[in-house]
Formats: C-alpha cells, sequence, structure tokens
C-alpha cells in the first residue's frame, strides 16, 4: 500500500492511497466468502460451499465492487494512522482507478484536527474577581424578602405606583375586539410593569369605581404580529385598591423569615449567601478567562465541520429553550430585535469560540496526562440513573457506548479546567 497525503488546509488533508495485487487479494478472498453465502450449487448446503468453487459461479461484476468495496474499508483507517493524521468524521472516498486483481487507487478526503501548538498554561495573566458583598446587595435582599410578607389591605385613594389594583379590562383595535386583550377581577400590581407601557402608568391617580379609556401603542416588537406596533384602546374599569404595608426590619421580622433571633443574624446569613453565591460565580469566570487567555496565547484553528456540529447544537438549544417558554426561535429574534442573519453570525462565532477552547484543553490533557479513572465514570452514571430512574429512554442511552464515552471526555474537561485553576493560583 503507498499514501501520498495533500494538505488541503490546517484542518482538512486529502490522501491518495495505491493498493497493488496483493493487497487486492487479501480483500477479494474476503469478499469471495462474504458472497459465497448466498451461493447455491447441486450436492452443497447453501453458505457451506468451497471458497474455490463459489468463485466460478459468482457474479465477475459484484465480486469486483465487493472486493473495492473491502479494500477501501479495510485500508483507509491503515491509511490515515500511516499518514498520523487523525479524521474527525468518516472520510468522503473517491475510487479514481481500479483494474480488478492488479491495482486500485482511491483519494479519501477528510477534516482533521489541527496542529495546535499549547501556550504556556502555568502563566496567565488572567485576575480573580472580588468576590465582597456590597451593603446594597444585602439591602435589595431585604427589599425583596420584606414585600414578601408585605400586609394587602384595600384603600380609598387614588392609586399610585406599589399599589395592587383589581380591575376588568377589554382592549380593541378599530373598534374590534382581540383575542387575549379582556379580562375581570384581574389583579395587577402597578410598576410591574406586566403590561404594555402607558398601561399601568395610566391607572395611577384613578379611583375605586373609576371608568375610564386607555388609547395606547404596542410595541412594535411585541410577540403578537397581529398587534405588534397597532394603536389601541382599553376600557377599564377600577374595582379595588390594596396598599401593601411592610413590616418593620426588626427581631420579629427575622423570626418570621427563619430560624433567627435577631434583624443582624438574618442579615449575616443574607451576606453568607451572597459570598457564596459571588464566589461561584467567580470561580466559573476565572475558569472561562483562565480558557480564553490560553486559546489567545495558543495556535488553533477550528475545523469547519466541528463549527458547523456547534452551530447545530446552539440552535437546537435555543430552539427547546423558546419551545418550553410557548414561543418560536423567530419569535425570540423578534422580541430582541435581531435578524436571523445577525443572530447566525453572533452564533458563528460562539461556536467557533467553543471549538477553539475544547482543542486547546483536549490537548492540555492529552500533554499533561490527564485522565479519568473508569470508577469516576461509573459514579457519574450511577448518578445519572437516580437523576432518570422514570426515564426508560434516558436509562437505556446511558448504556450506548458513545454516551458513556462523553460523559468520559466531559469529566477529563471538567478536570483539565480544575487544573488549569490550580495552575494559575500558585
Amino acid at each position: 500500500m503507498k499514501v501520498t497525503t495533500k494538505n488541503i488546509s490546517e484542518t482538512k488533508v486529502e490522501i491518495t492511497v495505491t493498493l497493488d495485487k496483493n493487497d487486492l487479494q487479501t480483500a477479494k478472498e474476503q469478499a469471495v466468502a462474504r458472497l459465497a453465502k448466498e451461493v447455491n450449487i447441486q450436492g452443497f448446503r447453501k453458505g457451506k460451499v468451497p471458497a474455490e468453487i463459489a468463485e466460478k459461479h459468482i457474479n465477475p461484476n459484484d465480486l469486483a465492487s465487493t472486493t473495492a468495496d473491502i479494500a477501501v474499508r479495510r485500508t483507509v483507517p491503515m491509511a490515515f494512522s500511516e499518514a498520523k493524521k487523525a479524521p474527525l468524521m468518516i472520510p468522503n472516498v473517491e475510487i479514481t482507478k481500479f483494474v480488478p486483481d492488479e491495482t486500485l487507487e482511491y483519494k479519501a478526503e477528510a477534516d482533521i484536527l489541527p496542529d495546535i501548538k499549547l501556550g504556556d498554561f502555568k502563566k496567565l495573566k488572567v485576575k480573580r474577581e472580588d468576590i465582597a458583598v456590597k451593603e446594597d446587595d444585602i439591602i435589595d435582599v431585604i427589599s425583596r424578602v420584606r414585600e414578601a410578607y408585605a400586609e394587602k389591605a384595600p384603600v380609598k385613594r387614588a392609586a399610585k405606583m406599589g399599589d395592587e389594583v383589581v380591575i376588568d379590562f377589554e382592549g380593541s383595535l378599530d373598534g374590534a375586539k382581540f383575542e387575549g386583550g379582556a379580562a375581570k377581577d384581574f389583579k395587577l400590581k402597578l410598576g410591574s410593569h406586566a403590561f404594555i407601557p402607558g398601561f399601568e402608568e395610566g391607572i395611577v391617580g384613578h379611583e375605586t369605581g373609576d371608568r375610564f379609556d386607555l388609547e395606547l401603542t404596542f410595541p412594535k416588537d411585541y410577540h403578537a404580529e397581529n398587534l405588534a406596533g397597532k394603536k389601541t384602546v382599553f376600557n377599564v374599569l377600577v374595582k379595588q385598591i390594596n396598599e401593601f404595608k411592610l413590616p418593620e426590619l426588626d427581631d420579629e421580622f427575622a423570626k418570621k423569615c427563619g430560624p433567627f433571633e435577631t434583624f443582624d443574624a438574618l442579615k449575616a446569613d443574607i451576606e453568607k449567601n451572597l459570598t457564596e453565591q459571588n464566589r461561584v460565580k467567580a470561580d466559573e469566570k476565572f475558569k472561562d478567562d483562565l480558557v480564553e487567555a490560553l486559546v489567545k496565547s495558543s495556535k488553533v484553528e477550528a475545523p469547519a465541520i466541528l463549527i458547523e456540529d456547534q452551530i447545530r447544537f446552539i440552535r437546537q438549544d435555543m430552539e427547546q429553550n423558546a419551545k418550553a417558554q410557548g414561543f418560536t426561535l423567530e419569535d425570540y429574534l423578534k422580541q430582541s430585535g435581531q435578524t436571523e442573519e445577525a443572530w447566525m453570525k453572533d452564533v458563528k462565532t460562539l461556536a467557533e469560540k467553543r471549538v477553539k477552547a475544547s482543542l486547546v484543553l483536549q490537548i492540555l490533557a492529552r500533554d499533561q496526562k490527564i485522565e479519568v479513572e473508569d470508577e469516576i465514570v461509573e459514579a457519574k452514571i450511577n448518578e445519572l440513573k437516580e437523576v432518570y430512574k422514570k426515564s426508560k429512554e434516558a436509562l437505556e442511552s446511558l448504556k450506548n457506548p458513545n454516551v458513556r464515552q462523553d460523559i468520559k471526555n466531559r469529566l477529563t474537561i471538567e478536570k483539565t479546567l480544575n487544573f488549569l485553576v490550580q495552575e494559575n493560583s500558585k
């Protein structure tokens, strides 16, 4: 077998393979053995005909095509191994010359991992974010908890921001009602921005029993296309106004919130929780920044096929998230004011960033001999089995060797990230 290599780019290679009669003889013997199973000759049971006899009864064209197929399938992995190239996907093969029993030549093209030159992973200039909690953050949490314990009571005065109003409303476009435009006894907290701009503001100043019209315009990016940018009139009846009375910030309030004897103990617990949240966020950002710095200091190209795979993954993930929230990806793009073309450009940039990050971490793991023991993989799989114990399909997928390998790869990346953090925390 003769192998010649042509680099089309840093991430794509074309290998030309020439097989001689000795190479083809091995493939032909396997082809005869395969085809002989279907040969019927009087005096022999089907599948038991000796190869030398069966060959005489096999269609020459079938024998030639099967020989070529076996020869290519058998030698493609050997050829890439000899060329020291690792294809990322099944190579595209084109037979350029075939003379049965004499020679076979084919070209195999494949995307490959590029030659990656890793930067110095021990001297990455990345700073860890401060995790100290600001007093304003503590006050913000206390304010939200305080609102949750607020007591609600009806009042006889004009509505103001922060109140809850109970209303009937009915909207119309050019005098016609529209779907979802009406409700009765609807509870709305003024200032919550639950309605389109101007609706809540228009209720402020009105009292219980007031009926009035609000002339408003739906935002241009409103999720319902039939309403986006349209002028509408809402007829509103205020049926009740409720005021929220906030509890005093004292020891009694703290006792309502949990196992706290004093207000200071509540504040201390909030600060502790916020500090832990900040630590988790800082750790994740530190890892992300380290990987980004390592990619910048390394020489790495992202193969197009891996970028395309990542783009598909990101798109599917976005579509599933949108569906779970009751709308489509197209709805999301309209709400965010993005065209699909602009969004896809951003997705491609993100996909390329993820692929490069994955590649440098794989090389770092390889160079530093970072591996995950089988016991760790099994423990993770058992953990997942417990999580998905009610899903027969999910449990079955965990038996798939590819899924198990993917789990091992993820654990290896996680271990490599921790190694990178340790090396840059000294």
